[in-house]
């Protein structure tokens, strides 16, 4: 990636897992006013969790980053998928992360910060956001994470593809 503000996707794109279906009945994204709203992501691999657990019991807190890192990668191919290609994501808006943990754990946001970094890393600048880090008592399937996001369409920048909006700017 050349600059921070400018991400290659098609770099990214063949990395990510293929998008995990809903496990009942969601969409896995919605749009809203260019807002798009993704359904929280667990780890899944291939539909498979690598590990379940809570952390502070059967999971380690390192392996919980690593395992918030798959989630926002499962983020990541919701939005490719809905949007049809990461290009047409202008910026990450915020993420909410769940941890489930044991009432002991309290360093919940060192472990979604391994989402938070993948974020970044994959989309620059542009990956950048606002975060609340959970801990909950369980999660779906027992995963040890979750991660919802909120992103932001990228609009078009020609005056062709948005009339008025050059008309607007000179008022």
């Amino acid at each position: 990636m050349s600059s921070p503000e400018f991400f290659d996707p098609s770099a990214i794109e063949p990395l990510l897992p293929p998008p995990p279906p809903p496990a009942a009945n969601y969409l896995p994204v919605r749009e809203a006013d260019g807002l798009l709203f993704v359904a929280g992501q667990t780890p899944h691999i291939a539909g498979e969790l690598p590990i379940r657990g809570r952390v502070g019991a059967e999971v380690s807190p390192e392996e919980a980053r690593r395992l918030a890192r798959g989630a926002a990668l499962n983020a990541l191919s919701a939005l490719g998928a809905h949007l049809g290609g990461l290009e047409k994501i202008a910026r990450i808006v915020t993420v909410t992360g769940y941890v489930a943990a044991t009432p002991e754990f309290t360093a919940h946001p060192a472990v979604i910060d391994g989402a938070s970094e993948v974020l970044i890393e994959c989309l620059g600048e542009a990956g950048r956001h606002s975060r609340a880090a959970v801990g909950v008592a369980s999660l779906p399937d027992g995963a040890p994470v979750e991660v919802s996001v909120i992103a932001q369409r990228r609009v078009p920048h020609s005056a062709e593809a948005t009339p008025g909006a050059a008309r607007s700017l000179q008022a």
